[in-house]
């Protein structure tokens, strides 16, 4: 069939069921609880910063993608709780992978990532981003650049893994609270359990990996009795 036979992805959708087309960039498909996206650096509910500038975050990224540096709080007007702050906080872009490692690592919850990953840099300059564009406003808010594409939640449920469960992974400890308040959110709600994970999955007709009730997954294989894949390749 040679490259013809990459068509049939789009011909076999012909007569299909279900089908629905989002209206990109004006609609947006929904995102998944555990998406990693845009960085934020968190302040506590009283306005002070989490960051301690303990330079954690930028020894265990795998992409080397982050530069901070501590420096001493001043007694009479403290940045953040600790003895140090983070003084310098940069993170640049075009190497970040999204591997979620830095917020795993932060002792403080100081660093989580949003939901928002649609970034259009005119620059390379645009794409580090400094201290002044990664702390949320006095409202707590992500602050919203104008190369960014941010749609209403995707502020909510930031590293919810992080909310799952105790860092151990005990399932006892499924639940339960286990992190500081943040400015203009408070005490964020743990992630959901797995039983209700399950019932929304059932509601939806999809399971994890994104196959459906039509024996379709979401890259449009048929997993039903078929001849052929979305590819072009006979069955045997």
């Amino acid at each position: 069939m040679g490259y013809l036979g990459g068509f049939l992805v789009s011909l076999r959708q012909i007569g299909r069921k279900q089908r629905v087309t989002t209206q990109y960039p004006e609609e947006k498909a929904p995102k998944a609880l555990r998406v990693h996206g845009r960085h934020v650096l968190n302040r506590y509910e009283d306005g002070m910063e989490k960051c301690i500038g303990c330079e954690l975050c930028a020894g265990v990224c795998p992409a080397r993608c982050i530069y901070v540096r501590g420096a001493e709080n001043d007694p009479e007007n403290p940045v953040s709780p600790g003895e140090r702050f983070g003084f310098i906080y940069e993170i640049n872009y075009l190497r970040c992978i999204h591997c979620d490692l830095c917020v795993e690592a932060c002792p403080t919850e100081a660093i989580t990532e949003s939901k928002m990953f649609e970034f259009s840099f005119t620059s390379r300059a645009d794409a580090i981003y400094t201290k002044s564009e990664l702390v949320v406003d006095d409202a707590g808010m992500p602050k919203h650049l104008p190369w960014e594409d941010w749609r209403p939640g995707e502020d909510l449920n930031t590293s919810a893994w992080m909310r799952a469960t105790a860092p151990s992974g005990a399932a006892e400890f499924e639940g339960i609270i286990g992190w500081s308040g943040e400015l203009g959110y408070g005490i964020r709600a743990p992630e959901a359990g797995q039983e209700l994970k399950d019932a929304i999955t059932a509601t939806h007709g999809h399971d994890d990996h994104g196959h459906d009730d039509h024996g379709h997954d979401d890259h449009g294989h048929d997993h039903g009795d078929h001849d052929h894949d979305d590819h072009g390749h006979g069955g045997h």
